[in-house]
């Protein structure tokens, strides 16, 4: 019933706009129209100081912020302006309320609650993951995927399997979608977990190909975002309808799971008493899932586990852990292990104060344990170029990667953060990279 509101686009859309205009307007009339007991000259001063005191204050809370680590990630880079200009409307705000009318109180007040409303804006269109309001209150108001294909489960030998590359096979009817159609995995389509570990609802990305009669069996892949952060396909379906249009429609199937359950919480991707289990999931119930419910390929070279930031760790740590089942990692801005921004909890809540355990799950220890099962494995590490504490981390983890046997590339997104601009830059480059294996695309000429 209230989806129109949870629809509503709060980076693009005119909604933003209003409100930073509001708020603009409503300083400026402060400013201008001082309080009638202080004579203009000085109202301008103290207004002025004001706002110059708080813009400061602001740009130090950003500095205070990224030196410490405490968001785990990099801010991006509009946090510092919006931080400067809420705090210089606080600032100005507080110097209106000092001795002025009740209106003009009620004015300031009216200003500080818009400079809240402008800032989160601002800053969440920094970010730019949450696009709308639902979005950004982990609200999910996407429709059920409909046309969900349903191939009876293949007798013993035949699942499908590719004996001629798609790109040569493949000759797309005339009336294919020029694009790829998305939904959630709901009611009878919903992803069962076995465990106490309870997922938000995954969704669901049918490439072009996916939508025609007879579809051919295509190549699948399961995504995660980051933390905190919504089991969303926006972005994979942008990138992969972007390289699907290049390749006669075709791309992998794509389901976009939940690792978190909570997005305050962080299972950092294993099975545990506090969570459940994530590792069961992901790597029984949405494969068992797979094989049974999607035409997709079944060799683990047509296979891929993706994630972003939080997901990427969890999409390394799953492609070291089970070489039986992914052949291919896409690791966009993942941290260097699951728990790696505070080891203590992650070892307290997710392993039960067990180090060795934690020591023992870390991707490093399972390329070492599964040495020599890697040698037709592919992994793609991506960050953005101003991230350079995750673009370390995809530094190293690509050389423990290579280093086990996995052929790997390493790809620095230009001028991207760690936000919406890894993603953007990321995903393209890397399903790019990834067609030829997966069949959907020619290999490069030498």
């Amino acid at each position: 019933m209230l989806h129109w509101f949870y629809d509503i686009d709060i980076v693009d859309g005119p909604l933003p706009v209003a409100i930073w205009t509001v708020s603009a307007v409503g300083a400026v009339l402060l400013v201008l129209r001082r309080p009638t007991r202080r004579p203009a000259r000085r109202w301008l001063v103290v207004a002025s100081v004001s706002m110059f005191v708080g813009a400061a204050l602001g740009l130090t809370l950003v500095a205070i912020v990224d030196a410490s680590g405490v968001v785990g990630v990099p801010l991006p880079t509009p946090t510092a302006p919006w931080l400067a200009a809420l705090f210089a409307a606080i600032g100005l705000a507080i110097a209106s309320m000092v001795r002025s009318s009740r209106k003009r109180k009620v004015a300031a007040v009216a200003l500080i609650v818009l400079g809240l409303l402008s800032a989160t804006l601002g800053v969440n269109a920094g970010f730019g993951i949450n696009r709308t309001i639902g979005s950004a209150l982990g609200v999910s108001t996407g429709n059920a995927i409909d046309g969900l294909s349903r191939p009876q489960p293949a007798p013993t030998g035949t699942a499908p399997v590719a004996s001629t590359p798609l790109y040569a096979s493949w000759d797309p009817p005339s009336d294919m979608p020029a694009t790829g159609k998305t939904g959630l995995l709901t009611g009878a389509d919903a992803i069962s977990s076995s465990t106490a570990f309870v997922p938000r609802e995954a969704s669901i990305y049918l490439p072009p190909a996916a939508q025609v009669a007879n579809p051919p069996a295509l190549p699948l892949v399961v995504m995660m975002m980051g933390q905190p952060g919504n089991p969303q396909p926006d972005f994979i379906a942008a990138a992969l309808d972007e390289v699907a249009a290049k390749n006669k429609g075709l791309a992998p199937i794509v389901i976009i799971a939940d690792q978190l359950g909570n997005p305050d919480t962080d299972p950092v991707c294993a099975d545990s008493a506090r969570y459940g289990g994530v590792d069961t999931y992901f790597n029984k119930d949405i494969v068992a899932y797979a094989k049974s419910r999607l035409n997709i390929l079944q060799d683990p070279q047509y296979w891929t586990i993706a994630g972003y930031s939080n997901g990427g760790s969890c999409a390394f740590t799953w492609a070291s852990k089970y070489p039986e089942i992914w052949g291919n990692l896409v690791d966009i801005s993942g941290n260097e292990w699951p728990g790696d921004e505070n080891e203590a909890a992650a070892i307290a809540d997710g392993y039960g104060g067990d180090a060795g355990a934690f020591a023992a799950a870390k991707p490093a220890a399972w390329l070492q344990k599964n040495a020599g099962k890697y040698t037709s494995h592919v992994a793609i590490f991506t960050a953005g170029e101003n991230d350079p504490e995750y673009t370390q981390f995809a530094v190293n983890n690509a050389a423990l990667a290579e280093a086990a046997g996995f052929t790997t590339k390493n790809y620095v997104v230009p001028g991207a953060d760690h936000v919406v601009t890894a993603l953007r830059g990321g995903l393209p480059y890397a399903f790019t990279e990834l067609y030829p294996r997966l069949g959907l695309a020619a290999p490069p000429s030498s």
